[in-house]
């Protein structure tokens, strides 16, 4: 095994806390009571060592409106451009440095996110409203990350080998593309925009970072935690903003790669965009997306049910199926269907719904009233439909009601439109076969889900579908780093999967050197 073998094969992922504990439970309350005194953060735009303004973006909590978590400063046009240029300046610097180097400096940020832990689990159990749970495990990812491309930085500068022929030598290296526009969203503050900056940063790029109007807290922690370990202030910037923040970004010729996670319409536009080439660039954009699903569970005539109940209800009502890996729909088996309703129904109308500070809560508010708002026009689309539902739900805060609806009609838009919201279709399929008809006939392809005791059926089914990510008798959501490499196909991405062995070729061009070894006399000086 060579030492960059070696490196990936010593990658652990991160332990989450065990919260069944009561001193990691208290451990936590106490971040959240510290944190809420320094409460609201301020998060300036940082270009090149200079912090800007920070204010015209306000981050409140989702559960309880009134509260302001973070003041942003809100970066338009200019600060993108700005930020553009300092990085194409950075990169001359950071990118020449050693792999080995660039892998010290992330490792030492990822050194600094575990000092940070409880802070940055409480700072999104208010930016957010994301459960205890979910929130130690989006910073246990983060850490996951960094440890992670850190040691594939130094396996990808090993290079390739390639055939050698007698009287020349062939190498192959990759090279770092230049400056990347690091997109992020708001449902994994942490996790995603580490993952996206820390993959462009270890391939020996620069990095401008607009993370998502609603968390600019999280990515304000970030970006400072990975400076303190040493990433210039040239090479790393942040521009906290609105949408033409990040569509000056995606249009600034200067910009080699774009790195996005979030919708598929935003997604789109980018790949539209990104594709142009004007007279002043001198390359073609790489668009690196993870965008939204329409993820289906097939659960077929043999499935254990004390195994695929639990796992559905968890896989769709999670952080109010805010994932864009949660379960969306249930094709079921004539024969199993009635037994799975009455059981999914069961267990969705006894769900807790409440505050994400709550250690009890199961389901918590959705990010803000436009979230809302979407989820209960879906609903009402299907009410007459409506099987099992959790109510009532806080009046306070951005709560939708976790909702089981069954046998909608195949053209519904609740069974063919992404929702981002606790909403659970079912629907009756005649056999897997019919089951994996439905999931080909969808524009998305990130996540799906099998239940079924027969062999051949586990490999027929993974065989034909398209998802990126097919979860086998498991819940379809929680990908670790390194474990299940993450990512969509179809309308659900572009690239590779994050947290994989290819991520980081994304980020880089190979470049092939060539030398004639046979020598034709000696150089006389």
């Amino acid at each position: 095994m060579s030492l960059a073998e070696e490196a990936i094969a010593g990658f652990r992922n991160e332990p989450i806390l065990e919260l069944r504990r009561a001193s990691a439970r208290d451990s936590l309350v106490t971040a959240l009571r510290e944190l809420d005194e320094r409460l609201p953060l301020s998060v300036p735009v940082l270009i090149g060592g200079d912090r800007g303004a920070a204010e015209g973006i306000d981050s409140t909590d989702p559960g309880l409106p009134g509260r302001l978590v973070a003041r942003a400063g809100r970066a338009g046009e200019d600060d993108a451009a700005a930020a553009v240029e300092a990085a194409a300046r950075g990169f001359r610097d950071w990118g020449a440095r050693p792999a080995a180097e660039r892998a010290e400096v992330l490792r030492g940020a990822a050194a600094r996110l575990r000092e940070l832990r409880l802070l940055l689990a409480a700072l999104q159990v208010r930016e957010c409203a994301k459960p205890w749970p979910e929130a130690d495990a989006d910073v246990c990812e983060a850490i996951d990350f960094l440890e992670y491309y850190a040691r594939a930085a130094i396996e990808l500068d090993s290079g390739r080998s390639l055939v050698q022929a007698p009287g020349e030598r062939n190498r192959m290296r990759y090279a770092p593309r230049g400056v990347a526009a690091v997109i992020a969203p708001w449902n994994f503050p942490l996790a995603i925009p580490c993952g996206m900056t820390a993959a462009a940063l270890a391939a020996g790029n620069a990095a401008v970072l607009k993370p998502a109007e609603q968390s600019p807290g999280s990515a304000g922690v970030l970006v400072d935690a990975l400076h303190e370990a040493g990433v210039p202030h040239d090479a790393l910037a942040l521009v906290p903003g609105y949408g033409e923040a990040g569509a000056a970004l995606v249009r600034d010729p200067r910009v080699h790669v774009i790195a996005f996670t979030g919708s598929s319409a935003v997604g789109l536009e980018i790949v539209r965009t990104a594709a142009e080439t004007p007279s002043d660039q001198s390359h073609v954009k790489r668009v690196v997306s993870e965008m939204g699903g329409k993820n289906c569970v097939i659960v077929d005539s043999d499935a254990d049910l004390d195994e695929a109940v639990p796992a559905i209800v968890h896989s769709a009502f999670t952080y109010a199926g805010q994932k864009c890996s949660a379960a969306a729909r249930v094709l079921v088996h004539q024969a199993a269907a009635d037994r799975l309703v009455e059981r999914l129904a069961g267990a969705v109308s006894v769900l807790t719904v409440g505050q994400a500070d709550s250690f009890a809560t199961e389901v918590p508010p959705v990010i803000e009233r436009e979230a809302q708002e979407r989820v209960l026009r879906y609903r009402e689309q299907a009410a007459d439909r409506l099987a099992a539902s959790a109510e009532p739900v806080p009046d306070e805060g951005w709560f939708a009601p976790p909702s089981l609806v069954v046998g909608l009609p195949e053209d519904s838009p609740v069974n063919r439109e992404e929702i981002f919201g606790p909403l659970l279709s079912v629907t009756r399929v005649r056999d897997v076969d019919e089951a994996m008809d439905v999931v080909d006939s969808l524009p998305f392809a990130l996540t799906g889900g099998l239940f079924s005791r027969s062999p051949a059926t586990v490999e027929r089914v993974a065989a034909r579908t398209p998802v990126g990510n097919l979860y086998v008798n498991r819940g379809i959501t929680g990908a670790m780093v390194g474990r299940q490499p993450f990512g969509g196909n179809r309308r659900s991405g572009s690239g590779s999967k994050a947290g994989g062995p290819d991520y980081l070729l994304q980020f880089v061009e190979p470049r092939v050197v060539t030398e004639n070894t046979m020598r034709h006399g000696i150089p006389v000086e």
